[in-house]
């Protein structure tokens, strides 16, 4: 654990807070965009920690969050299937759709089984060429690598029986949404130190420039959002509109090289449809021709279409950084992680999940 608690260290994050207060002279607002540092801040209170005149939003950086509904519906369906082996994360059983969760069609009958990799399904598909294996690809760039090689190794070994249901999401795009919605209140970002260590940053130096917002590669630890807080304050305060890396010990400029060639070489940019936010031009990925026998939407006849999405929820705008989870009418009474309205409930990485954990009401700290 040595590794883990220097980056906890009381003392040193009091240090930071400190260095925090020294330099912020009026008021910034600051989003981070993944749902892991949003639990972190919750966990430790590190918000707590940083002076009034820092606000941290929560971003669209939950995975699970943002699938659309009409995916669960999708996948509640080939789940339904008697010759389909559903496979998925296991983050994605309890999100619900407008027919159930994953977990409703398996109690019915449905042949629902938690795999901990894409290349675990594959395997499954080998191992039961009699049915058709489908894996829920959902996430970020940190998983379209794993997801891009089962569906690679899956036509060169010419297995016939394993699909993916892509729900692929891209980060820059959604903050270019954020930055240009009318309602938008960011400063500045704290961007996911673990998608950067797949795709580098040479990305966001357009959108740093192009809306004057400074952004800044973080990981995951207290220590690491203490320091990218200072950072991006440090630029807010000098005028500076760049992309930094706190992360330095996993992030290069360039990213992985490889795992950028094989994502390019399965899939494609696609527009894709945010849950609670709406479609965001070019912001997904979906399976270049190639490899478009893969797509278990093209290999079979599904009756899902478009669907509404439930109007009490009001997760579009936490994901947005609009609202924050308490200031639901639901949270906490209608909504709980045991009977979610939405995905920022049920998801690990959910914002509204984090404050349901740690905080009941407001910044007070759960005891």
């Amino acid at each position: 654990m040595r590794f883990v608690e220097e980056y906890r260290d009381a003392q040193a994050a009091r240090k930071l807070a400190e260095a925090i207060r020294q330099v912020v002279t009026r008021p910034w607002t600051i989003m981070e965009v993944c749902g892991g540092q949003t639990h972190a801040i919750m966990k430790f209170g590190i918000d707590e920690l940083l002076p009034p005149q820092v606000t941290l939003l929560h971003g669209p950086g939950c995975p699970v969050c943002v699938t659309p509904v009409e995916l669960i519906d999708k996948a509640v369906e080939l789940a339904s299937r008697p010759e389909v082996i559903f496979c998925s994360f296991g983050d994605m059983l309890r999100v619900p759709g407008t027919k159930g969760d994953l977990l409703s069609a398996k109690a019915a009958g449905g042949d629902v089984r938690i795999v901990y990799s894409p290349l675990d399904a594959l395997q499954l598909a080998i191992r039961n060429p009699q049915r058709q294996v489908v894996f829920f690809a959902v996430g970020f760039e940190t998983t379209a690598p794993a997801n891009a090689m089962a569906v690679y190794q899956g036509k060169q070994q010419g297995v016939t029986n394993f699909s993916i249901l892509v729900s692929h999401v891209l980060v820059p795009p959604a903050l270019e949404a954020i930055l240009s919605s009318p309602n938008n209140r960011v400063q500045g970002f704290l961007a996911a130190g673990h998608v950067c260590t797949v795709m580098g940053y040479t990305e966001y130096e357009p959108i740093a420039q192009k809306y004057r917002v400074p952004i800044v590669v973080t990981g995951f630890e207290p220590l690491d959002i203490l320091q990218g807080v200072y950072m991006c304050v440090k630029q807010l305060e000098e005028g500076r509109s760049e992309v930094e890396n706190q992360y330095a010990r996993s992030v290069r400029r360039e990213g992985n090289r490889h795992a950028q060639d094989l994502i390019r070489d399965v899939f494609e940019v696609v527009p894709r449809k945010w849950r609670g936010i709406g479609e965001i031009p070019q912001s997904g990925l979906g399976l270049r021709e190639p490899y478009r026998a893969f797509d278990a939407e093209q290999r079979f006849p599904l009756t899902t279409g478009s669907v509404e999405e439930d109007t009490e929820c009001i997760s579009g705008l936490i994901l947005q950084g609009v609202r924050k989870p308490h200031e639901c009418s639901a949270f906490g009474t209608r909504c709980t992680p045991e009977h979610p309205l939405g995905a920022t409930m049920v998801s690990s990485e959910g914002a509204c999940a984090a404050y349901y954990r740690y905080r009941r009401s407001g910044n007070q700290a759960a005891s």
